[in-house]
């Protein structure tokens, strides 16, 4: 019995090792025809490919305030090759299809290969559409090759470069700093473009594809986890006028200088010109290398920002400042008559003992010098050499709340703040308690040591409308339909009492209006103008002619600076400028006569001379 028992357990155990083997000898043989015999599986797993594809978001557009397009998206492709994914290839065919010669094609392929087989790499750059229309029917015959969407900045109207910014390849220290940047990306370099730059350009979004060798699709959202749709950039209104940038452009055109017009109870810039300015169009594609490089080495420095960088003295226009704040300090007040003593300094014209609004007319030397003096020297201190150190900072601190010697909230990337100098200042130059105030007294005129710029002085024409008070200049009204961004047009207080201008204001109407008045030029029928002329020296060279205005007196609309380099007197070539710019932004049209008439009149560019110091 036991012995039966046990044969028949053997039995069953060699049962199941014979099915294990029978059913292993199975697995093995399928096995080894699938690798060996049988290819389809192997082909199917080549043919069928995962494919990551970036989707481009489309850029934000820039604007002006009313919405007019001043710079938008145009689409262009790039025709790009992934060399993991080329089979057997035409070469020549494909370069004749691809619109390049034999050997470009042969050098990218090359190129492609060596830099690796699995990324996509640029054949041909900024195809026009029409042309990629005629590339994508023929894109399924030359598998490895795609064509992708890029958006390239296209300027409308060619105005505000210099603030707008330029729209350019990212480099290699891009790429480094930023994952979101791949080879032939494009992004904001300077101005509002490189400001707002993440704003602008969205997000990417990607697709993943199975495409077979022939680069066709064969399933969609394989890796739907992962996947994403591209989020576009925010669009940006800025706070220009189309209308008076365009026409402010064509006064300066042929000239070298600047015109900054602002908004003066909210601080946004109206227009910003530098001259001589250029067509961004040029900076745009394959024009770019050699558009630049004849901008950077013309003499007139057209890449150069006059507006914001330029720093001049700010001559005559300067005694709107002085005569403000030693009303304030209590050194002189409306009446008080100072004598034209042309022994301390020289002046012009036929005036002998002026008050202050006369003084401003007449833009008096010996007046705005005995002015400064009593300011530096009313607090005695017991030393001369002291009461003057003393005297200066604490007039400095003054000027300064005019938003001199500041950036005035640097809202444009090299914003330069000029000089305001301080008693340190000159202890450098002369040793400490080796000067006094005739030692400095060039700066109570607007010469000297003082240097402003043409924002500096389109604010101080702000803070004169206002009576007072500016907010900072800034150039962007709205960005992605939610308003400003956060801390525009903070407002800031001279801590002058708004009655101290009115002897000022009256000056600088007087200066248009009154027979024999500098700024006559700048009269507009039916328009009150209060204005300041300036003639800036400029040795030794030609003067450089300066106007600042804003109109009307009673509730101002706009403000504004204008410099035309060594052009002379201010009345003559600055102020009809301002007045076409104030009759156009206020009633929406100029005297086409006057208009005529003055651009024949102003001089043409003078010879290249050196940019001002930034």
């Amino acid at each position: 019995m036991s012995g039966g028992r046990a044969l028949n357990e053997s039995g069953r155990i060699w049962t199941v090792v014979g099915i294990v083997l029978t059913i292993t000898s199975i697995f093995i043989g399928r096995l080894v025809h699938l690798q060996l015999i049988d290819n389809d599986l192997k082909v199917r797993a080549s043919d069928l490919t995962e494919n990551r594809t970036i989707i481009k978001p489309s850029r934000g557009m820039i604007l002006d305030r009313h919405g007019e397009v001043l710079v938008a998206s145009e689409a262009v492709y790039d025709l790009v090759v992934l060399p993991r994914g080329l089979a057997d290839l035409d070469t020549a065919a494909c370069a004749v299809w691809a619109g390049i010669s034999r050997e470009a094609m042969d050098a990218s392929l090359k190129k492609a290969r060596r830099f690796s087989r699995y990324k996509y790499t640029a054949v041909r750059r900024r195809i026009a559409p029409e042309e990629h229309a005629r590339m994508a029917a023929s894109l399924y015959a030359y598998p490895g090759f795609e064509l992708w969407r890029k958006p390239l900045r296209s300027h409308r109207h060619a105005v505000a470069t210099h603030l707008i910014g330029e729209y350019a390849e990212a480099s290699r220290d891009d790429l480094d700093r930023d994952a979101f940047y791949r080879l032939g990306d494009f992004k904001g370099k300077t101005g509002l473009e490189s400001i707002y730059e993440e704003a602008l350009r969205g997000e990417k979004g990607r697709r993943s594809v199975v495409v077979d060798a022939r680069n066709r699709v064969r399933q969609v959202g394989v890796a739907a986890s992962k996947d994403r749709p591209a989020v576009d950039g925010l669009d940006l209104t800025t706070t220009l006028d189309l209308d008076l940038q365009q026409h402010a452009e064509l006064l300066l055109a042929g000239k070298t200088g600047s015109v900054v017009a602002i908004e003066p109870s909210t601080g946004e810039v109206l227009a910003i010109v530098s001259a001589p300015f250029f067509d961004p169009n040029l900076m745009l594609g394959a024009t770019r290398g050699k558009a630049y490089d004849s901008l950077l080495r013309d003499p007139q420095k057209p890449l150069f920002n006059r507006a914001v960088r330029a720093t001049y003295r700010p001559g005559s226009i300067f005694k709107l400042v002085q005569g403000a704040i030693a009303m304030d300090e209590g050194v002189i007040h409306a009446g008080t008559r100072l004598p034209c003593n042309r022994d301390l300094i020289g002046c012009h014209g036929p005036h002998t003992l002026d008050d202050l609004s006369s003084a401003v007319v007449h833009s008096c030397n010996p007046y705005f010098y005995q002015v400064m003096e009593r300011w530096i020297n009313h607090r005695n201190t017991g030393s001369h050499f002291a009461t003057a150190a003393d005297g200066l900072d604490r007039w400095r601190a003054q000027v300064m709340a005019f938003g001199f010697g500041t950036k005035l909230g640097n809202r444009l990337r090299g914003t330069a703040a000029g000089n305001i100098p301080a008693a340190a200042y000159y202890d450098k130059i002369y040793g400490k308690r080796h000067w006094d105030f005739r030692t400095i007294y060039s700066i109570a005129i607007g010469e000297g040591e003082l240097l402003t710029t043409p924002l500096q002085m389109a604010n101080l024409a702000a803070i004169l409308a206002n009576r007072g008070w500016y907010r900072e200049p800034h150039y962007v009204k709205d960005l992605g339909g939610i308003g400003p961004p956060a801390g525009v047009g903070t407002r800031t207080e001279t801590g002058i009492e708004a009655a101290q201008f009115k002897p000022i204001l009256d000056g600088m109407q007087n200066v248009v209006e009154e027979q024999g008045g500098t700024g006559w030029r700048a009269r507009i029928p039916g328009i009150q103008i209060c204005g300041k002329t300036g003639t800036v020296q400029n040795d030794p060279l030609e003067d450089h002619s300066v106007f600042i205005a804003f109109a009307p007196r009673k509730n101002p609309q706009i403000a504004l600076s204008v410099y035309v380099e060594s052009a002379g007197s201010g009345g003559d070539w600055a102020a009809p400028i301002a007045a076409l710019l104030i009759e156009q932004y206020l009633t929406g049209q100029v005297d086409s006569a006057k208009q005529a008439g003055y651009l024949g009149a102003i001089p043409p560019a003078p010879a290249p001379t050196q940019a001002p110091a930034p």
